[in-house]
């Protein structure tokens, strides 16, 4: 025989659980702010089943009140965690204002007049109505992509709400199902929410492993002064762009940059403003890229520009693009301001290259160092070395053929 009392005991316990787990990640993670709202959850969640416990036994209509307050408190903080989460606004007024009027219904149909179907359906709605906004952030995030953790949390949720829903209709058909009537029927619906509700908690903690393991793997692939793609990340991605070309055959190109005179920048200015030179031009070139572009640091003063399905003569263009930008933007330098001047090499996948993006990099890089050679902040491009030709032939913007 399933005990009402012992159910609530066991909430108690294992939400003040869930809270001191919830308490440890926000404190390891003190930027993954859902981590606050579903710990907060939690406690109130338990405090709030205390109550309702304490009234199980006392027959006055405060511990029945207070203990609704709390667990319609813990739904709304539950859905207010996934809205931060999702980087979403956290709905402070819309979660007030609807536990606010559940609360309100339930003191009418409890002090005003008796009415247990009435004063139980307010309560279903200040618990469901939180839950249901949560659903389509869940189950369809704007990203595009559902976590597993999400996608069990949304069928928690709907379980969750399926539950209030049946002990609704059966109220209003007459049936007592609160938990204070006793019995089997409440008693088994209590031990549902119980498991739904622990089960949704290891949703949210199977969504926030998902998130930081996720953060871990992008820390991996980017570069940690400019925020742009890593060496690393650059290499995936052209080998992953080589292996396209070699089945399609179509092109896709790639920029090598390098600042100029960027020692003398660090021996002059020091190393702060070196720093704050990359993070400068990062920004500029990302202003001349077209979306699907990758820029990425591989080194010190040297970056990369991965140009998926680009010709030689799209890539020249956008090069122009970078080089332009940057030398307006040293024309404006005035005072302390340093300018910044750029060389880039172009080159473009070719059946020569293949599957090794060594060899697209060292054909950028030949064009990159005729760059230099023509006088620095400049570019110049890579072709293929004509048939009785033994070397490769660089263009510079001096003689290119892609005005």
């Amino acid at each position: 025989m399933l005990n009402t009392p012992t159910l609530w005991t066991v909430f108690v316990v294992n939400f003040v659980a869930l809270g001191v787990i919830w308490a440890y990640v926000t404190r390891s993670y003190p930027k993954f702010a859902a981590a606050r709202f579903w710990m907060a959850s939690s406690f109130v969640g338990a405090l709030g089943a205390t109550t309702a416990l304490v009234r199980l036994f006392v027959a006055s209509p405060l511990p029945l009140l207070l203990g609704a307050a709390g667990v319609i408190a813990a739904c709304c903080l539950a859905t207010m965690g996934i809205q931060r989460f999702y980087d979403r606004p956290v709905s402070w007024r819309l979660m007030t204002t609807t536990g606010a009027l559940s609360l309100a219904g339930i003191v009418v149909f409890m002090v005003g007049f008796d009415h247990m179907q009435l004063r139980m359906l307010s309560y279903t709605l200040g618990q469901a109505l939180p839950l249901v906004l949560a659903l389509r952030l869940l189950l369809s995030p704007t990203e595009g992509r559902v976590s597993p953790g999400a996608r069990l949390s949304g069928i928690v949720i709907l379980a969750i709400i399926a539950i209030l829903v049946v002990r609704t209709i059966g109220n209003l058909l007459g049936h007592d199902l609160s938990a204070k009537a006793g019995g089997q029927t409440p008693a088994l619906m209590v031990l549902g929410l119980l498991f739904l509700s622990m089960t949704l908690n290891f949703g949210f903690l199977l969504m926030a492993i998902d998130r930081l393991r996720a953060e871990v793997a992008d820390l991996a692939l980017l570069d940690d002064l400019t925020g742009v793609a890593n060496r690393r990340h650059l290499l995936q991605r052209l080998t992953e762009e080589c292996a396209r070309s070699e089945r399609s055959g179509a092109p896709f190109s790639l920029l090598v940059i390098d600042l100029d005179g960027f020692k003398a920048i660090n021996d002059t200015h020091g190393h702060a403003a070196g720093d704050a030179c990359l993070q400068h031009f990062t920004l500029m070139a990302q202003t001349r890229l077209r979306p699907g572009d990758m820029l990425a640091r591989t080194g010190g003063d040297e970056f990369c520009v991965v140009l998926p399905s680009s010709s030689l003569r799209e890539a020249a263009t956008i090069a122009r693009r970078v080089l332009e930008v940057c030398r307006q933007d040293a024309e404006a330098c005035t005072g302390s301001e340093i300018p910044i001047a750029i060389s880039i090499g172009v080159a473009q996948w070719d059946r020569g290259i293949g599957e090794f993006p060594d060899r697209l990099m060292a054909n950028a890089d030949h064009a990159l160092y005729a760059a230099k050679k023509n006088g620095k902040n400049d570019f110049a491009v890579y072709d293929p070395s004509p048939p009785l030709s033994p070397e490769p032939i660089c263009r510079g913007e001096a003689a290119r053929n892609f005005a």
